[in-house]
């Protein structure tokens, strides 16, 4: 749970800001109500703990870098320092009966984004037990004229917002920083897999210029071979090693020729995939594991001609990947389109999915296909949860929009359809002015 955390550490400075802001706050209150409205505060005490709370940031500034990140357990202490410092303010001024009472949840809420949940709940316990105390224990609100002693009813219902707004905005601040974190990972590891699918498209035009490079030392060592063995009678002994040093050196220029030969068939060949040979290359690492695999392909008009995405070459092999780990006997790959739309669709006959799962699918960290009931999973395709929410997020980039369904009873299985339309960027014109179009 901890290393979940770490890329979350509060900076130092993020909390000596806060309490700058905190300190001003407090200060311009006091002065405000004290010298502005004429009402009775206890200075002394009161600027006592605003200035502990200075000579605090003072202290950890000359102590420490700005720049460090506090392990959790040093971030609670000093959020547990603010929770009592304000609570000791509110004792002083009133208690629950102070308006300024509901800012005692907020170093809570600075927990819940950041910090591990253990350490939230403490300062919420915290902040709770500080409340709750100053219900019954606290010094007179300031007021001019006869003290105000506000309904104990009233006073309690000031405690029960100051509860429910700790309980609520604690667990929102929470879900939705985990939310955020959860997909800034999930993010990152998409690019992870995009950069490793673009390196290994990348590696024909590697291998051509490598077998270029290599080309004129080989070339040198093989004249030097021929001018060796025309020096060498034929009953010499090392005769034999040239001899089949010239053949492997002959060999491994025609290799090299092989690889060289890549960088000079035509671009629109390297750079084009016509919706049938990328159906075939999407396919084609899944044919051998047992399960049925159909491919087929019709459409209206001129045949859809992709550019070589490797994410798109990812995602469809992806999804192909989970229908297989679900299918009972048969996956389908059926491919359409007219002059409008392009459309991809890869359907098995497995369990399909559950109707609570499908709107959250696409989500990082949803790894779970239902059977028939929540409570009877299929694990075959367990993982991170990563896989179908990286396929979907490589998809979408190359202008596609994803659709799940169940298919129509009385069959089981589910269907993922991928749709462009024709004037998407992934697909390639009829004229090929775009040839050059860059994933």
């Amino acid at each position: 749970m901890e290393r979940a955390f770490s890329s979350r550490r509060l900076r130092l400075s993020t909390l000596t800001r806060l309490r700058w802001l905190a300190i001003a706050g407090q200060t311009a209150a006091v002065v405000l109500i004290g010298f502005g409205l004429g009402f009775p505060v206890p200075f002394g005490a009161c600027f006592a703990l605003i200035a502990l709370s200075a000579w605090v940031n003072i202290g950890l500034r000359l102590t420490f870098p700005a720049t460090r990140r506090l392990h959790p357990n040093w971030a609670t202490v000093l959020l547990t320092y603010d929770i009592v410092q304000l609570a000791g303010l509110l004792y002083l001024t009133g208690g629950m009966e102070n308006p300024f009472a509901f800012l005692i949840i907020f170093p809570a809420l600075v927990s819940a984004t950041t910090m591990p949940p253990d350490k939230t709940l403490f300062l919420g316990g915290l902040a709770f037990i500080s409340a709750t105390y100053l219900v019954f224990f606290h010094e007179p609100l300031p007021w001019s004229g006869p003290r105000l002693d506000l309904p104990l009813l009233y006073v309690v219902g000031m405690w029960a917002a100051v509860v429910c707004s700790l309980v609520f905005m604690g667990f929102f601040a929470f879900r939705v920083a985990e939310e955020a974190r959860q997909l800034a990972d999930a993010l990152a590891a998409t690019e992870l897999v995009m950069q490793r699918e673009q390196h290994l498209s990348a590696l024909d035009g590697l291998a051509a210029a490598a077998a270029h490079e290599l080309g004129t030392p080989l070339g040198t060592i093989t004249l030097v071979v021929k001018e060796m063995l025309s020096e060498v009678d034929a009953e010499d002994p090392s005769s034999e090693d040239l001899k089949l040093l010239a053949t492997q050196t002959a060999r491994c220029r025609e290799i090299l020729s092989k690889l060289t030969s890549l960088s000079s068939e035509p671009e629109e060949h390297l750079g084009r995939l016509a919706l049938p040979r990328l159906l075939e290359e999407a396919t084609a690492p899944h044919r051998d594991f047992g399960i049925k695999l159909t491919v087929d392909s019709d459409g209206k008009g001129p045949e859809p001609i992709f550019h070589r995405n490797p994410g798109i070459l990812y995602g469809l092999g992806n999804i192909l990947e989970n229908a297989l780990d679900f299918a009972k006997s048969e996956v389908r790959v059926s491919a359409s389109w007219d002059e409008r739309f392009v459309l991809i669709a890869i359907s098995d006959d497995g369990p399909g999915f559950a109707s609570e799962m499908i709107e959250r699918l696409g989500e990082p960290y949803v790894s779970t296909r239902f059977k028939t009931s929540p409570t009877e999973r299929d694990n075959s395709g367990g993982g991170l949860g990563l896989g179908f929410f990286i396929a979907k997020t490589l998809l979408e980039r190359s202008g596609a929009r994803l659709s799940l369904k169940n298919r129509p009873a009385p069959e089981t299985g589910a269907i993922v359809t991928i749709g462009w339309r024709r004037q998407s960027p992934a697909l390639a014109s009829d004229d090929g002015s775009d040839l050059h179009y860059e994933v």
